[in-house]
C-alpha cells in the first residue's frame, strides 16, 4: 500500500540539507514498513536494528557513540556493508535506548555522509531527558499518522475516484451523484476500518470486520500495556481512566473535555499528566479553543478549554464496541455518538495534512468544530454528520470576522455559494 510519506522521505534522502531523521507517531502506523519501503527502493542495501527485538544492542552504545567508533560494530552485527550516502540506516523502537537517540547529534556534526532514520513510538514519554542529551536541532523530526481517507480508497483501487474527488473540491462542482453515494459509503467504511495499515490490509483483502476488530482490539491492548511500561506508577490508572473517558466525552452534545466527566469531583491537577501522556503517545490530541481569531492562532489559545480526540477512527469503534453496520448504514442508536465521531475523522484528516487544529465559541454560545490557517488565511470549518447543513454558528462567525470563506463539511455534495464552501466529509483531506 503506498503511502503519503514516501514523498516527504524522499525529500528527505535528497536534501542537501539533510539531518539524521526521527520518524515518530503512535504504534502501528506504519512508521518501519516506510523505512524499510524507503530502503528498499532506493538504497543500495539496509542495515537495520530493532532495540526491543534485540535489547542486547544498547550495549553497543554504552561505552561510545562516535560514528567512527559504532559504524564497524553496526556493520558486523547487520551482516551489512555500510556506505556513506548508499546504506540506510535504521534505529527501531529508538526510546529503549537513550544513548542510541544520543547518537544522532554525532552522526549530524562528524558523518553527515551517513544517512540514518530511526523510528519510535513513544519518544515523548520514554526517554529521560534529564538523564540523556536529546538532539535537538540535530535531527529532522517528521510525526506519521494512521492512513488518511484518501490513502484508504487509493488501498482500494479507487484512484479515478479519488481524482474526481479532488477536481470536485478544486472547481466546487457536485459529483455525478451515483459516485457521491459510493463515496459515501466508503466513507462510512472507513470510519469502522480505521487507518491502522494492517487493519486497511485485511479490508482490502478479506472485507471481514470481525477480523478487523479483533486487529483492532490488540492494538488497544498494547496501547494499555504502554501506558503501565512506559508511566509513572501514579499514573497508570489515571490515564486509563482518562483513555477510557474521551469516547464517552465525545458522545455528548458538547464535546469540551471535562474533568468531572472522569471521575467525580475530578480536578485538572489530578489528570492533566495522563492528559499530557496521551498526546506526547501520539494516541490522542487536544484541540485548544481559540478567544480571539488573529495571527498567531496558537497565541490566542485557551490553555483550560479543549476537545480530545483519539488517534484512529477503526479504534475509537473498537472501544465503543459498536457493530460495523450500525456505522456503515449510520443507525439512529448513534445520534448521540455521530457529531463526535465526525469531528474525530475530520480532526484526524486535517491533523495528517499538517494544520493545527482549534476550535472557537462565541459568548452566546455560537460554536465552530474548527479554525485553521490555510493559505494564508483563518478558515473556520463546520462539521455535520448528515445533510443538515443549517449553520447558524458559520452565520455569526462570518457577521463578526468577515472570512474569505468558510467551509461546511456533511453529507451534502460540493458547492460554493454566500461565502460557504460545501465539501462531502469523504473529501476532508483535500482541504
Amino acid at each position: 500500500m503506498e503511502r503519503k510519506i514516501m514523498s516527504y522521505l524522499t525529500e528527505w534522502k535528497d536534501s542537501p540539507h539533510r539531518k539524521p531523521l526521527l520518524l515518530q507517531g503512535a504504534r502501528q502506523v506504519g512508521k518501519t514498513y516506510s523505512l524499510l519501503e524507503l530502503g528498499r527502493k532506493y538504497y543500495e542495501n539496509v542495515a537495520y536494528f530493532n532495540f526491543e527485538s534485540a535489547p542486547k544492542l544498547k550495549t553497543t552504545f554504552e561505552e561510545n557513540v562516535s560514528p567512527d567508533y559504532l559504524i564497524p560494530i553496526l556493520s558486523h552485527i547487520s551482516r551489512q556493508t555500510i556506505i556513506k550516502e548508499k546504506t540506510l540506516i535504521i534505529f527501531d523502537e529508538v526510546q529503549l535506548c537513550e544513548r542510541a537517540l544520543t547518537s544522532l547529534k554525532y552522526f549530524y556534526e562528524q558523518a553527515p555522509d551517513y544517512h540514518i532514520a530511526v523510528a519510535g513510538s513513544l519518544l515523548g514519554v520514554a526517554v529521560n531527558r534529564s538523564e540523556f542529551s536529546f538532539p535537538v536541532g540535530k535531527v529532522d523530526i517528521k510525526t506519521m499518522y494512521p492512513m488518511d481517507i484518501e490513502e484508504f480508497l487509493d488501498a482500494l483501487g479507487k484512484h479515478e475516484l479519488v481524482e474526481m474527488i479532488k477536481e470536485c473540491f478544486s472547481k466546487d462542482k457536485p459529483m455525478p451523484q451515483v459516485l457521491h453515494d459510493e463515496a459515501m459509503v466508503l466513507y462510512r467504511k472507513y470510519l469502522v476500518t480505521g487507518g491502522m495499515p494492517e487493519c486497511v490490509m485485511q479490508f482490502v483483502q478479506t472485507g471481514d470486520y470481525i477480523l478487523i476488530r479483533n486487529t483492532q482490539n490488540m492494538i488497544l491492548e498494547s496501547y494499555l500495556n504502554d501506558m503501565s511500561k512506559y508511566n509513572n506508577l501514579n499514573e497508570i490508572k489515571k490515564t486509563r481512566l482518562t483513555y477510557d473517558n474521551i469516547t464517552v466525552q465525545l458522545s455528548r452534545k458538547n464535546t469540551r473535555f471535562q474533568y468531572k466527566l472522569i471521575k467525580k469531583g475530578g480536578r485538572a491537577s489530578e489528570f492533566e499528566n495522563a492528559i499530557e501522556w496521551l498526546t506526547l503517545s501520539g494516541i490522542a490530541s487536544q484541540v485548544y479553543k481559540v478567544e480571539q481569531i488573529k495571527k498567531p492562532l496558537e497565541n490566542y489559545r485557551d490553555i483550560d478549554a479543549f476537545k480530545i480526540y483519539v488517534s484512529d477512527l477503526g479504534l475509537l469503534c473498537a472501544k465503543k464496541d459498536l457493530m460495523a453496520q450500525d456505522v456503515i448504514y449510520m443507525s439512529e442508536e448513534l445520534d448521540d455518538f455521530k457529531g463526535g465521531m465526525t469531528e474525530n475523522y475530520v480532526n484526524l484528516q486535517l491533523v495528517s495534512n499538517g494544520y493545527k487544529t482549534y476550535y472557537w465559541m462565541s459568548e452566546r454560545g455560537a460554536e465552530i468544530d474548527f479554525i485553521i490557517q490555510r493559505e494564508g488565511n483563518i478558515i473556520p470549518i463546520e462539521v455535520k454528520s448528515a445533510d443538515n447543513t443549517k449553520a447558524k454558528s458559520l452565520n455569526v462567525y462570518m457577521q463578526s470576522f468577515k472570512p474569505k470563506y468558510v467551509i461546511k463539511l456533511s453529507a451534502k455534495n460540493f458547492g460554493f455559494e454566500g461565502g460557504k464552501k460545501t465539501v462531502p466529509l469523504y473529501a476532508a483531506f483535500c482541504i
